[in-house]
Order: structure tokens, then sequence, then C-alpha cells
């Protein structure tokens, strides 16, 4: 089969010709349709991460998957073949730029009829994501103020409209060329980072949700209430600071989870939830998608359509 694999870290991804996984008891084999490019996947690229996910190479890029059941195995009872799912996979799963791969069957969902597969492959690991970070990290409640850092990415511009979905006041952090489609969204308040400070506009808010660590992080505790949250997913925060200003801090580690999945399926479902492309590269050029993604401007998900 065709896939996107690395054989040394550092080096351009290369599309060959591999096999296909053998199918374990527990897992469902999947007809790719398209999977996506997530930051955690140019880490992998490029070796940062070798110590805590020692993959051998060659290895298949990829977690995010969107497509059809080809196979079940002998411990499989939630899927038929020709099941449409999408889904994040586990750990040494990963794997998904083929045109085939191997998912363990509790990670995945049905994919929602009203979407792509394109659509839905851009959803599973900035969509569990927000939704952790949100709901189990944050503890986000209706009419509590939630401040999204970076919201027009792939985790930003989820995490707005399931925050307003609960019933939240957003603000969120973007460009002004950006400004229009998190409006869009559901932001209530949207922030130019290019020319205004957060930390001088907002106070008092609840949580942050923070994709960019460093000094952005940092200054976030500045705008959250004392007993607020600031969760991140980039970094840690300066030893002490969370103690200082009475928050409590949070980074974390998204888990894969199909049943949580399902529940942000039904979202999409009913259009709640409206996953946001911002390009689609096939898999004979994902080098492009790759530094389309790294460029940190994405607006949206960046896709690799297999077929």
């Amino acid at each position: 089969m065709k896939a996107a694999i690395v054989t040394q870290y550092g080096a351009p991804i290369q599309v060959a010709e591999i096999e296909r996984p053998q199918l374990a008891a527990d897992s469902v084999m999947i007809e790719v349709h398209a999977s996506s490019v997530n930051p955690i996947d140019s880490l992998i690229v490029q070796g940062y991460v070798q110590e805590m996910l020692p993959y051998e190479l060659p290895w298949t890029v990829g977690y995010d998957v969107s497509g059809v059941v080809v196979e079940c195995g002998s411990e499989v009872s939630r899927f038929a073949v020709s099941d449409e799912v999408f889904g994040r996979a586990d750990g040494m799963q990963a794997g998904t730029m083929a045109e085939f791969a191997m998912v363990k069957a509790s990670d995945l969902a049905e994919k929602p009829e009203n979407i792509t597969h394109n659509e839905a492959a851009g959803v599973p690991l900035a969509g569990l994501t927000a939704w952790q970070a949100l709901f189990d990290h944050g503890h986000l409640e209706k009419g509590q103020k939630v401040l999204i850092h970076a919201g027009s990415g792939g985790v930003g511009t989820l995490a707005i409209q399931i925050a307003k979905h609960v019933g939240a006041f957003v603000a969120t952090t973007t460009s002004e060329s950006n400004r229009q489609m998190v409006t869009d969204l559901g932001a209530d308040l949207v922030i130019d980072y290019t020319t205004k400070k957060f930390d001088d506009e907002l106070s008092d808010y609840d949580l942050v949700l923070d994709m960019l660590g460093g000094d952005t992080l940092e200054r976030s505790f500045d705008v959250v209430r004392t007993g607020g949250r600031v969760v991140s997913i980039k970094g840690e925060a300066p030893e002490g600071l969370a103690d200082d200003r009475g928050v409590t801090f949070i980074n974390f580690f998204m888990v894969p989870n199909g049943e949580m999945l399902g529940e942000l399926a039904e979202l999409m479902t009913q259009g709640v939830v409206v996953p946001s492309v911002d390009s689609i590269f096939s898999i004979d050029d994902v080098g492009a998608a790759f530094d389309q993604s790294d460029t940190g401007h994405a607006r949206g998900k960046v896709i690799v359509q297999i077929r």
C-alpha cells in the first residue's frame, strides 16, 4: 500500500509502498480516505520526541483518520465492514497517512453523514483536545468566561464552537484577517494579537485555553480570576506562578476516546459544530501539507487526502 513514511529523523517525508499492517483482535482495518496534519506529527518527524515516542523507523506518519471499515478484529463488535468511521489512533498505532490503517475500535466513532471524510479527518485530535481541555480539565460551565488562544487554528476553531454550545462567553486571540471567521464560529470578543495585548483587555476570566506556551501562557495568568483555571497543551508555567495567583494550572496530553468523539460527532450531525478545513493536499504532496501546517497560520486543519 502507499504510505507517507519517515526513514530518518529530520529528513523529508517519503511516499513509498509498504506492507499493510497486521490486524489486531481489538482493532479494525480502515480504508483511509483522509488524514490530517497535527503539530505532534512535525515534532515526531523532526525527531524532537524520540524518548517519549520511540517509534521504530521507517514509521508511517499520521494520527487522525477518516475512512471505511474493511475488516474487523475478532474481538470487535462495535463496527462492521462498510461502516464509515473517524478517530485518532492511539500510541504506537499511529500511521494513518496511508491507504490502509489499523486503529483500535475503542478509539473510533461513526462519521457523521453530513460531513465529508476530509472534514472528519481534521476533527479527532483537535476536537478531543478542545473537549478535554474545556470540560475534563477546565470544568467549563454555562455563563462562565473563557479565553481561547489561537482561535483560528485547528483546536481553537472547534473549542470556540463547543464553548458557545454550553453557554459560555468566549473571547479569542487571532489576527485581524481572521476576525470574521472566528466571529462566525461564535466568538463574542476578538482580540487582534498583532495590535493589542490580551492581558490589557481582559480580566476576571474563569478559564484560559492555551495552545501557544511561552510568554502567552505566562501572561494568561493575569486575566484569570482567583480560583480560575489555565489549561495548556503547549508547556509548563513558571514554577510557583499558579499558586501565587490562586489559580489551578493543568498541562495535559489529549487521550484518544471513541465514546467522547461520538458525542462530538452528534454535535456535528446537529450542525452545532462545523469542521474548519484550511487546505487539502494529496498524499503525493504530503511534504507541502506539513509545510503549510508548520507555518502556524493555517485557518482550521490541513488535510491529506488519500482517496
